[in-house]
């Protein structure tokens, strides 16, 4: 083994240990030295005050924190003599810092993400089971896309909300932002595929750099689940069709009372003309708008004078039409309206939405739609009708009106997303829905903790168990019949488990089944089969077993 030493010159060479050089320093000083280097550390500079008793991670980091006596006096002193004592310095310095990290670090995820346990994905998959049902029985296929898009793909079309989209590095040339919702990049597949006419369904995962709400189901990382109809066809049927489906789908996951608020752009744009909003400040009135869902009429009004700058008898007059709301007889009564009907977008709007109101009723579900002039979308790209799905509190005991706690779906028509993206400007008219995957999952994950109710995280039909010790073979082989048969099945990974054992792991789980084999099952050329609900017991030939696993499962 080999040690540096210092030289009256200031150069440093390679010397065996233990051979002391005269010229050197007294002896037990380089004896000192020299164990101190054996053991990783560095001898203390002259005047430097010894650390107390301590661990040796302790002792590094207090000998070698930034800024310390000790860190200065070694560096002066290893830059003066001795390159190969400040490298040894340097490796001291960032082993205490690298192991301080390590411990110093808490697990867990990035702000506005979370794990999924088991139970958790069961139930995901159970409702995301629901969804994709419905969209598949009204004739919708599947699509993805990729989710980085372009950053100028996802810029200037959300309005407002454009500062929440994920922008990334540079990375190789180009400027890429991670999806903000489905529609956008739905809308750039179907020009970049010069595709006119589909109905497709999406379900994937989507960021937005927002205030993460989780206990209501908000978060920076979230599944969304798309619908959409792509194509030219008569006005309102396909929109229509979109709101029957959030119907259907609110209807069959029983999360509560809900209410679905429809308005139309159009008529937004034309209420803000009559009232005397200036046209470039649209956009911005349906942003602050769209917050009189979390936010009362004069808190709304406070933010577009004071912060859009907007004139306060304009907002005025606008605050009296959005608190309207109704069916088909406020339909015809802003009609009749003097000035509104006297705007031509405006009475475009109202005779479409006369006409949805039509379909609804022909679909049975306008007792759960509501046209709510306060409703407003606040994304730039939405032309027509638009629509946004709430839930309700139930009357409380001073029986007053019910309200809403949370959207759980939305969406609109877009007729000119498509264009924005086409060298032609061609446009494909749109419309579509997306449900709230996140919201309602946090909704039953709270109902089903409150029951008490356990969800199923395996599909297992049948466990495959032993009686007595040396059937291990005897297992293997039919779980292995029972597998090739399309069975799905578990055992214990033990050579000689209890079947007590084996039979409280079904109950824990909720395997419905147990192939019981032992040794007179065997000889008999049978398999015991036992319910684990009632404990009854019975005898099946064993060629017959995975048919009658199959006839008592059956739904």
């Amino acid at each position: 083994m080999l040690s540096s030493r210092r030289r009256g010159n200031g150069n440093c060479r390679a010397v065996p240990v233990g051979v002391v050089k005269r010229s050197g320093p007294p002896k037990h000083q380089q004896v000192q030295r020299l164990d101190i280097e054996r053991r990783g550390g560095l001898p203390l500079p002259d005047g430097a005050a010894r650390p107390q008793q301590r661990s040796g991670l302790a002792v590094r980091r207090q000998l070698y924190a930034p800024g310390s006596a000790m860190l200065r006096a070694l560096h002066g002193a290893a830059t003066a003599r001795c390159p190969l004592l400040l490298g040894l310095l340097s490796r001291q310095v960032r082993a205490a810092g690298s192991a301080g990290a390590e411990r110093g670090s808490v697990l867990k995820t990035p702000k506005g993400t979370r794990d999924q346990h088991p139970a958790q994905v069961a139930l995901r998959e159970r409702l995301l089971g629901t969804v994709v049902t419905c969209f598949k029985r009204h004739g919708a296929a599947a699509i993805d896309t990729p989710v980085l898009e372009l950053r100028e793909v996802l810029m200037e079309k959300y309005g407002d909300n454009s500062k929440l989209i994920y922008e990334l590095q540079d990375q190789g040339g180009e400027l890429l932002a991670l999806r903000y919702d489905l529609t956008v990049p739905f809308a750039r597949y179907l020009a970049m595929n010069k595709i006119t006419n589909i109905k497709r369904y999406h379900i994937a995962k989507v960021y937005r750099r927002d205030s993460p709400a989780m206990t209501r189901g908000r978060y920076r990382e979230f599944y969304q689940c798309d619908f959409d109809i792509a194509g030219q066809f008569d006005p309102m049927i396909p929109d229509a069709e979109c709101l029957k489906i959030v119907h259907e789908i609110l209807s069959e996951l029983q999360i509560g009372d809900f209410l679905i608020k429809v308005n139309d752009r159009r008529i937004l744009n034309g209420m803000f003309a009559i009232c005397g909003i200036p046209e470039s400040k649209l956009v911005t009135m349906c942003s602050t708008l769209d917050k009189l869902d979390k936010m009362p009429w004069e808190e709304v009004r406070s933010e577009m004078v004071g912060e859009k700058g907007l004139p306060p008898e304009a907002v005025d007059r606008v605050g009296e039409y959005v608190q309207l709301h109704g069916g088909m007889d406020l339909i015809e009564q802003l009609l009749q309206d003097p000035k509104l009907s006297q705007n031509k977008m405006a009475k475009e709007g109202l005779e479409d939405m006369k006409l949805l109101f039509e379909y609804l009723t022909l679909f049975g579900i306008t007792g759960k739609v509501s046209f709510d002039l306060s409703l407003a979308r606040g994304l730039d790209y939405y032309t027509g009708v638009i629509y946004e799905a709430v839930l309700l509190q139930q009357q409380n005991n001073h029986g007053e009106e019910s309200v809403g706690v949370g959207s759980v779906a939305g969406g609109g028509r877009y007729d000119g997303l498509v264009g924005m993206f086409d060298p032609k400007g061609r446009k494909v008219p749109c419309v579509g829905v997306s449900i709230g995957i996140e919201r309602i999952f946090s909704i039953l994950e709270h109902r089903m903790k409150a029951s008490g109710e356990k969800v199923r995280t395996t599909e297992t039909q049948v466990m495959v168990a032993t009686p007595q010790k040396h059937l291990l073979s005897a297992r293997l082989k039919l779980i292995s019949e029972l597998w090739d048969a399309g069975i799905k099945a578990e055992m214990m990974y033990r050579k000689d488990p209890k079947l007590l054992k084996q039979l409280q792991y079904c109950e824990d789980t909720g395997i419905p089944l147990v192939a019981i084999i032992g040794e007179e099952e065997l000889k008999d050329g049978v398999v015991k089969l036992r319910d684990v609900a009632t404990r009854e017991e019975v005898d099946i030939p064993r060629e017959e077993l995975a048919a009658e696993i199959r006839r008592r499962l059956e739904p």
